[in-house]
């Protein structure tokens, strides 16, 4: 498992760009851009049911604490038009291919192809026109009953953003037994290669999204290796240990600790001991962005409550960034009729 990037506000080169310079095994560190721009609603392959698979701004994520009370432990907007114009994808599925592609381009089967570029140079969570910022059919639903789940859908058409061939995506949330929560993201290539690398980008505060940062919450990482990253956060190419370093987070430690010297962030355990809640996720994919939510800042949520910096932290498993311009990392390249799928569990929790 990869670790990935700590954000760290203090790092921060620009107001729109998550902070960071290292990058764990296949995540560079969170230096992820805030988009830009108005969210578009639709597209000539969504359909307008006006179901999001990024958001559902009725539904809340209440789990208990200790006390016996429940809270909303996920940072959002109240509603729809919010989650138009956000800027720092809040409950986003992030594709086609998620975190950054250096210099906007990949070479595939001999043709090169250009992305849109839309965090400098670089192409960053798909472009400027991700899969986070359109509308997704509700293909099934079933609210009651033992395994209730939801499942969206979304056709990508080729050339989208630069990306080759038709993609058809699904998403499916399902709660099952002993408080977990089961997220499965699948795409199939239709009639061309791509690259796909898809990413869930809720933000968690388990001390409740009203609550305040999340500096005192104890992560613990399962990652052995973290990608450094140049100037630009795009990987180097290397894969480094993690002892010794400050992105060492094999052993359960507050966020807090250090932050001066973090700049990465688990195959993930994660303790607010104020609450009691605990949250576990295990994942399919080779690495995790972990990313503090340094540059939140002055963003009106739920309730009326005002999120600033660290207000809630994101565990993004995917695959390494840039992977498509490096062939020692693992490949993201679907093959028509190819199936990709990353399976996702959130284990909840009560610890003394």
């Amino acid at each position: 498992v990869v670790v990935t990037s700590f954000a760290n506000n203090v790092e921060v080169q620009s107001e729109q760009v998550e902070s960071s310079k290292k990058v764990t095994k296949a995540h560079h560190i969170s230096k992820d851009k805030e988009k830009g721009g108005k969210k578009v609603n639709g597209d000539h392959n969504a359909r307008s049911d006006g179901k999001e698979n990024k958001k559902d701004e009725k539904k809340k994520h209440d789990v208990h604490k200790k006390e016996g009370k429940s809270g909303d432990i996920v940072l959002g907007y109240d509603s729809v038009e919010s989650y138009e114009t956000d800027k720092v994808y809040f409950g986003a599925t992030v594709g086609r291919v998620a975190n950054r592609i250096g210099k906007a381009h990949f070479k595939l089967n001999g043709k090169e192809y250009k992305t849109v570029a839309n965090d400098g140079k670089n192409t960053l969570h798909g472009g400027k026109k991700g899969f986070g910022d359109v509308v997704w059919a509700v293909t099934k639903h079933k609210y009651d009953g033992k395994k209730p789940h939801i499942v969206f859908t979304y056709t990508s058409p080729d050339g989208d953003q630069g990306f080759p061939g038709e993609l058809i995506v699904t998403v499916t949330y399902k709660l099952v037994k002993d408080n977990k929560l089961s997220v499965v993201m699948e795409a199939k290539a239709k009639d061309k290669a791509t690259p796909v690398n898809l990413a869930h980008h809720t933000y968690w505060n388990l001390g409740g999204h009203n609550s305040g940062d999340i500096l005192s919450e104890e992560i613990q990482i399962l990652g052995s290796s973290y990608t450094p990253v140049d100037g630009e956060l795009i990987p180097t190419g290397k894969i480094s240990p993690v002892k010794r370093t400050p992105y060492d987070f094999l052993q359960p430690r507050p966020i807090k600790d250090n932050m001066k010297d973090l700049k990465t962030g688990k195959i993930v355990e994660l303790v607010d001991k104020k609450s009691g809640r605990k949250m576990e996720l295990s994942a399919n994919q080779p690495g995790l962005q972990f990313y503090t939510g340094g540059m939140l800042k002055d963003i009106k949520g739920k309730n009326g409550t005002v999120y600033q910096a660290f207000a809630g932290l994101c565990l993004e498993t995917q695959s390494y960034p840039d992977s498509v311009n490096n062939p020692k990392f693992p490949s993201q390249i679907v093959e028509p009729g190819k199936n990709y799928k990353h399976n996702m569990l959130f284990k909840f929790s009560i610890v003394s």
